[in-house]
């Protein structure tokens, strides 16, 4: 690896002092920062000297929250991202039949549409996905992730009985629909995720590839650290493959299902210990409630008045002494835990489920772990002290704002939607929080994310809560800093300190000197991990 020596741009530390003139790079290492002199007077003769062109370095972005092995699974699924209507989706499905000539009776999986932006406003069903694919199983899954519609085909293979004397099976925390006695083929929550695990998987070889192209594309955005943010069974032969044929370039963690990844965890235990062929396991995993988008979202107080009827507030997952298991069994285990409530009620129930444990007195407090709060969308303002007492850290899909915020306001009204990802009350308690794209949900673009944070505009030009605007630099903390410390990795990476890993980035100009309103068309030029170049937009 040798030395590199970068001069002559403008450097984010991500420290108390902020800026920087020059880093040295050593066998993938910080070996110095600071004033130009002193940097060039600790490197060597040898030194190869990267002239930043008056460009901006800054430590690499980290990613808080996201399905890395979805995100592979993407680049092998029809693409129904931005779909408009019913018809446009099935244009889509026969389209991609077609120029791919899909032999008849392989399965299909679509990704990417939401009933909120469709002209029907409404999620399609069985019978238009019979029309656009007659011959193959197929799903179709939310943008959320949360829900999604199966072919008649698919239902048939999946063993759910398709006649009116048949009995639909009955999945707590989740929804079959049915109409006239048989299924629609629409499915959310528990329900969708547990045949969705039916589907077979595509073949090892067909992943490896998907994974290289993922891999890229976070790179593309500067991140040399992602989420595998929910590890079942069935993806253990994959991840053999993958590490296996050391094509990891990224470091991955992975957080375990704690209801179904046991046999991951028994022959992954290496991993649990750190890194590993860029692969370690972080800790464990559980939802506690949907989409709010989706409305499924558990919530204490009511919806908006919608299809659901009056006082509809979503619903739970699992009840409060089944959370309370997992919380006891993650702090025995002195395991990290990642709880994904997007509604107050659910943050409440995470909440609560700690401070029995704490009651109870099982000798670990919640900060040994560092629980994290995922989406936290709808977390109560009055819930933010609560989070702090018990050690948690909130992390924010701040692009919520953006993508969903019009439809927020609509769902719950402007009061509680202008306090989605509450980022300014968390700052203000004193609270490290994270940032996310629970990606394939969004791109994993975290400079759209930080422009985000800092402006939450919606996509109708809406401002949505300015009192939870927060600066850019407290912006870029959470996507670097406050992310490290969310993977007890502080010491590791998220700032650039001596000793630290040379994982960076280059973009093409200054975040904190950029308005605020074109911070995300800043562009990453080049992502460095361990000091290397793993991404490179235009010549340096």
């Amino acid at each position: 690896m040798g030395e590199k020596l970068y001069v002559n741009g403008t450097i984010l530390t991500m420290e108390k002092q902020m800026y920087a003139e020059a880093v040295l790079v050593r066998e993938g290492r910080i070996a110095a920062v600071g004033r130009k002199e002193a940097v060039e007077a600790f490197a060597s003769r040898n030194a190869e000297r990267v002239d930043l062109e008056g460009r901006t370095m800054m430590p690499s972005f980290l990613d808080a929250h996201s399905h890395f092995m979805a995100c592979a699974s993407g680049e092998l699924q029809i693409s129904l991202d931005d779909a408009k209507s019913f018809r446009e989706i099935a244009d889509r499905v026969r389209e991609y039949i077609g120029s791919r000539h899909v032999k008849k009776g392989v399965w299909l999986t679509g990704k990417g549409y939401d009933h909120n932006f469709l002209e029907e406003k409404a999620h399609p069903d069985r019978h238009l996905l019979d029309e656009a694919a007659p011959d193959n199983p197929l799903v179709i899954q939310h943008q959320s992730g949360h829900m999604g519609v199966f072919n008649t085909e698919a239902l048939i293979r999946l063993g759910i009985p398709m006649d009116r004397n048949g009995t639909v099976p009955n999945i707590s925390g989740g929804k079959i629909a049915v109409r006239d006695r048989i299924p629609t083929g629409y499915m959310e929550e528990n329900a969708f995720a547990a045949f969705q695990k039916k589907i077979p998987l595509p073949s090892p070889e067909e992943y490896l590839g998907a994974v290289k192209k993922a891999q890229e594309k976070y790179a593309s955005h500067g991140i040399t650290l992602v989420q595998e943010g929910m590890v079942v069974d069935e993806m253990f032969p994959l991840y053999q493959e993958i590490l296996e044929a050391g094509i990891l370039k990224l470091d991955v963690v992975g957080y375990l299902d704690m209801a179904g990844a046991g046999r991951f965890s028994a022959a992954m235990k290496r991993h649990r210990e750190g890194f590993y062929r860029h692969f370690k396991i972080g800790g464990y995993k559980i939802f506690l409630d949907g989409s709010p988008q989706g409305r499924t979202a558990w919530m204490r107080e009511p919806y908006t008045f919608g299809p659901e009827g009056e006082g509809y507030r979503g619903y739970p997952t699992h009840s409060d002494e089944e959370v309370c298991a997992f919380v006891r069994r993650a702090m025995e285990e002195r395991m990290q835990l990642l709880a994904h409530c997007n509604g107050d009620a659910a943050c409440g129930q995470y909440i609560g489920a700690f401070r029995k444990a704490v009651s109870m007195g099982d000798g670990v407090l919640p900060a040994d772990i560092r629980p994290v709060m995922i989406h936290a969308q709808l977390l109560g303002l009055d819930q933010i002290p609560k989070v702090k007492a018990m050690g948690m850290i909130p992390s924010f899909f701040a692009g919520h704002v953006y993508h969903w915020g019009d439809i927020h306001a609509d769902n719950f009204g402007m009061e509680r939607a202008s306090h989605i990802s509450p980022a300014a009350s968390a700052l203000k308690e004193g609270i490290v929080y994270t940032f996310h794209q629970d990606s394939p949900v969004t791109e994993p673009d975290m400079l759209e994310t930080v422009w985000c944070a800092v402006n939450r505009c919606t996509k109708s030009g809406k401002i949505l809560g300015s009192k939870e605007r927060i600066s850019a630099a407290d912006a870029l903390k959470a996507v670097t800093l406050y992310t490290a410390y969310q993977y007890f990795e502080e010491r590791e990476r998220g700032s650039i300190a001596p000793g630290k890993r040379a994982d960076l980035v280059i973009l093409s100009e200054n975040p904190l000197e950029k308005e605020k309103m074109q911070i995300r068309d800043i562009r990453v030029l080049s992502t460095i991990k361990d000091g290397e170049v793993i991404y490179r937009r235009d010549s340096l």
